[in-house]
């Protein structure tokens, strides 16, 4: 991440408050963690409602909304906490320092969270960190499984993001592989928009997907046999083209047939990163992890392959600012810092080597 040039490191304890606002897209939440792992509180404002009418998230009205719910849903996550809003040296109990998600994501929506980060930060006095969203993500399993055995394989599967990842330990990681089109939960939104499902998608898709046969089409599974490389803009695709030549088909059945062409490229390409790397446990991250499909899946293969599997809450699953909170604390104590002058990075890419941002 860019500024100026920054102080070293600096080592929280164990006691110590981290504040986090996540405002990457269409939730506004805020959470307290205390030591990097112990969530005192996670406070989550959904959009779901304000965007359903258009079938997607509008950034215009997503950073709006933001605006208005930002200071309420931190006032509410420091209440739960037991946090003070006073500046430290003040009475109450204080955060050590303020992070917030600065990419990728909607500009509009980052900047309002990194904005008001910033500005609690000054006004405290303490320091602040610039947190990559999708390292945030890493950090789910640690909160719910501070055990979890490593290295691991992390499957990120989101709506804008398909990843593996190697995880060898607390923020040390590389990219195995990724998605060279569109994202997992990007086509499961396009199949739920062209099917008349709803929004959001992917929870559209799971519930029509219950009513109907897996096996009723026989989509394509595009690049099973190919490394670790994740591609879905093609089984949207074949999802179109079936549905026109086939009008008479079940929607259920279009539903869960593409569903399980989705879980079983997923699941193959994340034992194939286990296999490869060594790993000793499996773990999911992302909006696509609350799919339950998915989850009884990985857990099965995984368990099967002998490998110890994590599956986060559905809380975690979705943008949440605990995983944000955990991740910068590790950064404070590795990076330091972000300077004052960061902004907001939509286009930011996932760290490709550890401590790099």
């Amino acid at each position: 991440m860019t500024g100026p040039v920054r102080p070293g490191p600096v080592q929280l304890g164990p006691d110590d408050l981290v504040l986090a606002l996540e405002t990457s897209c269409d939730e506004t939440a805020a959470a307290v963690v205390r030591g990097g792992t112990e969530v005192c509180s996670s406070v989550v404002s959904s959009q779901v409602d304000l965007h359903a009418a258009y079938g997607g998230v509008v950034p215009e009205l997503a950073s709006r909304a933001h605006l208005e719910l930002v200071v309420p849903v931190v006032r509410q996550a420091l209440e739960v906490a037991g946090c003070s809003l006073a500046p430290p040296g003040s009475p109450g109990r204080h955060c050590a320092a303020v992070a917030a998600t600065a990419g990728p994501g909607l500009v509009g929506s980052l900047l309002v969270g990194v904005a008001a980060a910033k500005a609690l930060a000054m006004a405290w006095d303490v320091p602040f960190v610039g947190v990559n969203h999708l390292e945030g993500h890493l950090y789910a399993a640690l909160l719910e499984d501070p055990g979890l055995a490593l290295p691991a394989v992390v499957l990120l599967v989101s709506g804008g993001h398909s990843l593996l990842v190697e995880m060898t330990g607390v923020g040390e990681y590389r990219l195995l592989g990724g998605t060279v089109d569109d994202a997992a939960g990007e086509a499961f939104d396009k199949v739920a928009r062209y099917l008349g499902l709803g929004y959001p998608g992917g929870p559209a898709v799971e519930a029509a997907a219950r009513h109907g046969d897996p096996a009723a089409v026989a989509f394509t599974r595009p690049m099973l046999a190919e490394g670790l490389a994740l591609s879905f803009s093609g089984l949207k695709t074949a999802v179109v083209h079936h549905v026109r030549a086939h009008p008479e088909v079940a929607t259920a059945d279009v539903a869960a047939s593409f569903q399980a062409a989705v879980v079983d490229v997923l699941v193959t390409k994340a034992l194939r990163a286990a296999e490869a790397t060594g790993a000793r446990s499996l773990c999911l991250a992302g909006g696509v992890a609350a799919n339950t499909a998915l989850r009884d899946a990985a857990r099965r293969a995984g368990e099967e392959a002998g490998l110890h599997v994590y599956l986060p809450s559905r809380a975690m699953c979705t943008d949440n600012a605990a995983m944000i909170a955990a991740a910068a604390f590790v950064r404070l104590g590795r990076d330091g810092p972000s300077g004052l002058d960061l902004g907001a990075l939509p286009s930011l890419a996932f760290p490709v080597a550890p401590g790099a941002a």
